[in-house]
C-alpha cells in the first residue's frame, strides 16, 4: 500500500471510499498501529505514532478506539456487556469506585437500557451489539474513532440509528472520525470529506 496521505481534524468525519480491496481496511490498522505502514508517518496529536515506543503508544491507545463491523465478533461472547464495556477502564488502570456509574452512563449514552448490561453479545439484536460496541469504545474518551464498516452488517432501518448516534456522540464530544464504507450513499450522507481509494492508493480527495 502506498499513496495514501490525509489530515483529519477534530469534529470532521473522513471516509474512505473504494471497492472491498483497495486498501480502505489496512489503512485503518496502520493509522491505529495495529500494524505498521509499509513507509511514510502517522502522526496523532503532533506525535509521531511510528517511531514510539510501544511502552508510549500503549498510554495512546485508548484515544484512538475502533468500531469494527461485526457488532457480535467485536465483544467476547464469554463476558457480560457491561462488563466488556468495562474491560478498557480496568486495562487502563482507570477503573474505580466511579467505574459502575460510568459503564451505566455509558449504556444509556447509546441507548441502551441498564439491562442490556447483564446480557451476553449473543442475547442482544444486532444493532444493540454495535450500540454495546460503541459504548466500549467511548470508555476511555478516544478523540479518534475509527469505524470500519460499523453499519454495513446492519438492516437500513437500524443502520439509520447507528449512523444518527454517531454523528450526535461528535458533535457532543467533539471527536474526529475515520470511516471506512462501501455504501456511496452512506459515505456522502455522513462524512464531512470523502477519499477515494483504489488498489492502495487516494484517488481523488
Amino acid at each position: 500500500m502506498g499513496g495514501v496521505s490525509f489530515d483529519l481534524y477534530a469534529g470532521e468525519t473522513l471516509a474512505l471510499d473504494g471497492p472491498s480491496g483497495c486498501g480502505k481496511s489496512s489503512t485503518v490498522a496502520a493509522v491505529l498501529q495495529l500494524r505498521g505502514p509499509d513507509g511514510g508517518r502517522v502522526r496523532f496529536e503532533g506525535r509521531e505514532l511510528t517511531t514510539l515506543p510501544e511502552s508510549e503508544l500503549r498510554g495512546l491507545r485508548p484515544r484512538m478506539q475502533p468500531v469494527l463491523q461485526d457488532p457480535y465478533g467485536s465483544l467476547s461472547p464469554r463476558h457480560r456487556i457491561r462488563d466488556a464495556i468495562a474491560e478498557p477502564l480496568r486495562v487502563q488502570g482507570r477503573w474505580d469506585v466511579t467505574g459502575p456509574a460510568r459503564v451505566a452512563g455509558l449504556l444509556e449514552r447509546v441507548g441502551l437500557l441498564p439491562s442490556h448490561g447483564d446480557r451476553f453479545p449473543h442475547e442482544l439484536s444486532g444493532g444493540r451489539c454495535q450500540r454495546a460496541g460503541i459504548a466500549r469504545a467511548l470508555a476511555c474518551e478516544p478523540r479518534l474513532p475509527a469505524l470500519d464498516e460499523p453499519v454495513s452488517a446492519l438492516d437500513p432501518s437500524v443502520r439509520a440509528g447507528i449512523l444518527h448516534l454517531l454523528a450526535e456522540l461528535q458533535e457532543e464530544l467533539g471527536m474526529a472520525y475515520l470511516f471506512v464504507c462501501h455504501d456511496r450513499a452512506v459515505v456522502r450522507h455522513f462524512a464531512h470529506r470523502v477519499l477515494e481509494m483504489r488498489d492502495g492508493r487516494l484517488t481523488t480527495a
